[in-house]
């Protein structure tokens, strides 16, 4: 195994059979099958890894995911040192994890320690000479478009689409909830909520759009807009028509008109009804995320009442 380093060694012929596994198990038996060989024709990046080592765990699935969208430019091989203790030694491995990669039979480059997602596809790219786009991200931003525009039934096969390749991913799983509440499906929606754990609704996208599921449940709806824009003409004081106005303009994704009904019940009297304006005005805020434009204009406009 002393050729594995030795910079001077001839290069090793590539053996056309090798396997086409993007990623594979091996061992101090078959690395040179398994990564040597393969390397004469692509990058083949090494993951050095131990069953107790906390780290490993995180940045596994990392280097895994990105060795899937890398398409075949860059394999992937693991290698419990555990169980290959000598190759690890020959391999100069001090502690784990610890990335190698190989390109025509000898070590190119290489890191030590967990690193974010931003860092490993920055790693692969450089071994593949190119941008590595995660098909995840672009079906995401597809999804997300799709949920802007109201088209729930294309934003929710798109965000299938992302939880087949990664079934915990927390913003699919959010824009699934709040597809679910643009289809009328609140009934679903909650149940599927209430099967969630704890640790699991408390992430960011997926507790947004609870409250928007929470709000759906309050019973609002395209119907009640009219009625409410109606009587808020008649009697533009009257702070349950407005409440009633901005809830039905939620429910029908008016986030404009949604936030200037609240703005003005808090204008006119903020202790209304157990500071109901505000308190619905944060829920929509949540709803439709920190940097969602109506809320920007929104949380501008509550503090300029707030404060004046």
């Amino acid at each position: 195994m002393s050729i594995i380093l030795d910079a001077n060694a001839p290069e090793t012929a590539t053996n056309p059979n090798q396997a086409s596994d993007l990623i594979k198990d091996s061992s101090v038996e078959t690395f040179v099958q398994d990564v040597i060989e393969p390397s004469m024709e692509v990058p083949v990046v090494v993951d050095f890894w131990a069953p107790w080592c906390g780290p490993c765990k995180s940045l596994t699935p990392v280097i895994e995911k990105v060795t899937r969208e890398a398409g075949g430019r860059v394999k992937l091989v693991k290698i419990n040192i555990d169980e290959n203790q000598e190759l690890a030694m020959q391999l100069r491995i001090q502690s784990v994890p610890t990335v190698y990669a190989f390109k025509g039979g000898r070590p190119v480059d290489g890191f030590q320690g967990a690193q974010p997602e931003s860092e490993v596809r920055a790693f692969y790219e450089r071994l593949a000479g190119g941008p590595i786009e995660s098909p995840i991200e672009a079906l995401l931003e597809q999804a997300a478009a799709a949920l802007t525009e109201s088209n729930f039934e294309d934003a929710h096969g798109l965000y299938v689409s992302v939880l087949e390749r990664e079934q915990e991913n927390e913003t699919a799983i959010g824009g699934m909830i709040r597809c679910m509440v643009g289809m009328g499906e609140t009934e679903e929606a909650r149940h599927f909520v209430d099967n969630m754990s704890e640790v699991d609704r408390l992430k960011a996208p997926i507790s947004a759009a609870i409250s928007a599921l929470e709000l759906a449940e309050t019973g609002y709806s395209s119907e009640d807009l009219d009625a409410a824009r109606a009587k808020v003409a008649a009697d533009p004081t009257d702070l349950q028509a407005l409440y009633d106005l901005g809830m039905a303009c939620f429910a029908t994704n008016k986030r404009e008109e949604a936030v200037d009904a609240m703005i003005k019940i808090i204008r006119t009297n903020r202790e209304w009804n157990e500071d109901a304006g505000r308190t619905q005005l944060l829920k929509f805020f949540e709803a439709w995320g920190p940097m969602d434009p109506a809320s920007v204009a929104g949380r501008r406009a509550l503090s300029t009442v707030l404060f004046s």
